[in-house]
Parts: C-alpha cells; structure tokens; sequence
C-alpha cells in the first residue's frame, strides 16, 4: 500500500513539474491567457462604471468579466468589449431586487470607464 502511494505523489509531482514546465515556456500574451482563463473560471465581482463626463451613467454589479471582441475571421481585437452584470438601475451599488442580470457592450471610443473588483 505504501508504494502505490509513493507512486500517485510522484506522478503529481511530475505531473506538476510538467505544467511549470509547459507554462515557462509559453509566450507571455500566453500566460496572460491562461491567468485571465483561471480567473474567469475561478470568477470575480466586478463593478464596471460608466461615465459621461465626469458623471457616472451606468454601473454594472457581479460582472465575472469583461471579453474583448476580436474578428470572426482575422482575429484582430475590435474597439469594443461585453459582458454580462446586474445593471444598477438606481446607482447605489447594491443589486437590489428587481434589478436584472443583462449583456452590454461598450465602445473604447466614445466611452469612459472602470472596471474594479467590488471591495465589499
């Protein structure tokens, strides 16, 4: 019994060694990827505040996060990104009851903006 145990450490310690080993040697943009995949996996509380101005007009409660969007065929990464949060309607930072989970979309143009972690 002892040895098989050895065994299953051993092989997650290979196993371990192994994705070390394959993330080193990934590009950085790579390992930007993977983080923002294990992020968006494990997920965030996002606060997303939009503003016309110096006036905030919109805010977006409980996003897990904001996709940038790239061309169907080329790739290339368009001005815009989305995602999907509780649009405070009264913006007093609280989803209340009644407000809803809804996709948005804004430009990098015509839009100020932060994204934060919600602190609370």
């Amino acid at each position: 019994m002892k040895l098989v145990m050895q065994g299953h450490g051993g092989f997650a310690i290979a196993t371990a060694l192994l994705l070390v080993g394959l993330v080193s040697g990934c590009t950085q943009e790579t390992q930007n990827r993977i983080g923002r995949s294990i992020q968006n996996w494990t997920g965030t509380d996002g606060v997303l505040e939009i503003y016309a101005g110096d006036k905030l007009v919109k805010r977006f409660l409980k996003i897990d996060k904001l996709t940038t969007a790239t061309g169907t065929d080329s790739g290339v990464p368009r001005p815009y990104r989305f995602g999907y949060g509780i649009l405070d309607e009264n913006l007093n930072a609280v989803a209340d009851s009644g407000e809803k989970k809804v996709y948005f979309e804004f430009s990098d143009y015509a839009t100020s903006y932060i994204f934060y972690e919600n602190p609370n």
